[in-house]
């Protein structure tokens, strides 16, 4: 029920509030067309090697002390920060096409009383959500039910956690017993109660009250964001979290900084004297 969930709002600024549940559209790129320009100097000058070049370019103009024309200084100057303002422009561009590939995937979507397909930047806190073999989950849900015996739904996290090895969820027995068509997906009207978002990635708190009884939920029935399914033809999950919230891009941060340690890792093994570095597994990577 959208309507249910655009009623809830927080502060954010003074009197100001917005939203309490966000979309799922992400946005990882730095500018736009009207904050480029302030927002890159900004940050350009922020490098005291470029606050050093204008002090001496100012000094210049004085002719009493000048010993160069001030705008033999101010072209070399002006050539760093238009390449490095390119570089950065040509870099943000690319991340604005990653974000409408990502925004752009189509994903099955509870709608009515039917599932039809839309784009992931159209999904919403409560949303109920088809996946199918092979596919990507698209936002943090609670699994209701899969096609597998006992709602077992099996999981690759290589994208999150860098393990290549497939985990199994596992829907409630409540739900797994009497949520069997869409019909009754439709008509589900439980409400789940859990904690805010936040970076620990393998644990969840929360409860399930639906046609008065409350059913503990942990990290074992939780589907993350860049997930992708496996061994398991349709799986039913209901959107937790959406959007850049913590749960979704914590995997982002630690499979980059498994990767980076794993290259520094390998480039030390390398160095005489260093053999039994190797001895490092891909879990230490991630701890380190």
């Amino acid at each position: 029920d959208r309507g249910y969930h655009r009623q809830f709002k927080k502060k954010f600024a003074f009197c100001l509030s917005k939203r309490k549940y966000s979309g799922n559209a992400i946005s990882t790129a730095k500018y736009n067309l009207l904050t480029f320009l302030p927002l890159n100097l900004y940050e350009q000058f922020h490098r005291m090697a470029n606050v050093y070049f204008v002090f001496v370019i100012l000094l210049q103009t004085f002719p009493e002390i000048s010993t160069l024309p001030w705008y033999t200084l101010l072209f070399p100057l002006g050539s760093l920060l238009i390449i490095r303002g390119l570089r950065d422009l040509i870099d943000d561009i690319g991340r604005h096409r990653s974000d409408r590939n990502i925004n752009g995937r189509p994903c099955e979507i509870l709608a009515g009383s039917s599932f039809r397909w839309q784009k992931w930047r159209d999904i919403c806190v409560g949303d109920i959500v088809r996946l199918r073999k092979d596919s990507v989950v698209p936002a943090d849900l609670l699994l209701l039910r899969s096609s597998e015996p006992s709602s077992l739904c099996y999981v690759e996290t290589a994208d999150i956690d860098g393990e290549t090895n497939l985990k199994f969820r596992q829907a409630l027995l409540v739900t797994h017993q009497e949520l069997g068509s869409e019909e009754s997906m439709a008509a589900f009207d439980g409400r789940v109660t859990c904690e805010e978002p936040n970076s620990r990635m393998h644990s969840f708190t929360g409860t399930l009250r639906w046609r008065g009884r409350s059913h503990a939920l942990d990290g074992e029935r939780i589907l993350l964001r860049g997930c992708r399914v496996r061994n398991t033809a349709l799986c039913y999950g209901l959107v937790l979290y959406a959007g850049e919230c913590p749960p979704c891009w914590t995997g982002a941060v630690i499979i980059l900084l498994s990767r980076g340690c794993g290259l520094l890792m390998g480039r030390l093994a390398q160095m005489p004297g260093l053999r039994e570095i190797n001895r490092i597994t891909q879990a230490d990577h991630i701890y380190l």
